[in-house]
């Protein structure tokens, strides 16, 4: 059965590499149906995203692909299919929603599984959509314990990425090394300036003319995990805080979904601590 394929190709620069890696898949029948490739000159490494159509056997064109490129090659290929994901959440029901409506009318390339939050009180829009809800309240637990309640949940289900859809608990160093890449946040692009309580109100007062937000992996260094997206949009003076904070909501959505998106098809390579995109 004919199916798309992606293949992505990480290694240090060479001459040559763009013809070795094509000359393979011509060899295996497959047709180019999208191509990327990006050198950074600084460290001398090449990227390569590229996504084909044809019966591709996977293992077969690794293999084959390994003898002829550099000794440490990354090299991967996998079929193109919907990921599956679950959605953390606390209380702000702006992005959760959203992701939801998208889920739902077939506008994400994912599977989702379930809500997970540490409130109860979306509870009823994520039953909208006929999304299973785990509520796992934090209130008087120690982080240890609560992270267990999340373990436990995410043990059943088995997401291939997670998102925090404005779920405001940092997670601990351990448990984000056992996601390690595969964690997606948002956050107000105000941080540092504004961090703490009432962001939106603090950029208010201070008369700000543009607002943002911003998608990024989760490391174990607070919001300093590589960017993946970033949006703004203008305000002025005649923005009260709430048409502010309104919309910061409506990018944070934008953001969020373009984020998701880039990492559910592959196209994103994280060198260091920022990202290669292939959009």
């Amino acid at each position: 059965m004919s199916e798309n394929h992606v293949l992505r190709v990480e290694c240090a620069d060479a001459k040559g590499l763009i013809h070795k890696i094509t000359g393979v898949l011509y060899r295996q029948g497959l047709n180019i149906i999208e191509n990327g490739e990006f050198v950074d000159s600084e460290i001398g490494r090449f990227f390569m995203r590229t996504e084909v159509a044809g019966k591709a056997d996977a293992k077969k064109i690794t293999a084959e692909l390994q003898k002829h490129l550099p000794p440490e090659a990354i090299v991967g290929m996998v079929r193109d299919r919907k990921k599956d994901i679950v959605l953390f959440a606390t209380t702000e029901p702006h992005c959760l929603g959203d992701l939801l409506i998208r889920h739902a009318y077939g506008e994400l390339p994912a599977n989702v599984l379930a809500v997970v939050s540490n409130h109860d009180s979306l509870k009823s829009l994520a039953g909208r959509f006929k999304v299973p809800y785990f509520y796992a309240p934090a209130d008087g637990k120690a982080r240890e314990a609560h992270e267990a309640a999340l373990l436990k949940i995410l043990s059943r289900l088995k997401p291939e990425y997670i998102v925090l859809a404005k779920y405001m608990r940092i997670l601990s160093d351990k448990f984000v090394g056992r996601f390690k890449g595969r964690i997606l946040n948002i956050h107000h692009s105000f941080l540092p300036a504004f961090a703490g309580a009432s962001p939106y109100q603090q950029a208010a007062e201070r008369g700000v003319k543009i607002i943002g937000a911003t998608a990024h992996f989760v490391t174990p260094a607070l919001d300093d995990g590589p960017i993946i997206a970033q949006g703004v949009v203008p305000v002025d003076h005649s923005h009260s805080a709430s048409d502010i904070a309104q919309a910061g909501h409506d990018v944070e959505k934008i953001v969020l979904t373009k984020a998701l998106k880039l990492a559910l098809e592959g196209r994103i390579f994280v060198s260091g601590n920022k990202t290669i995109i292939f959009d």
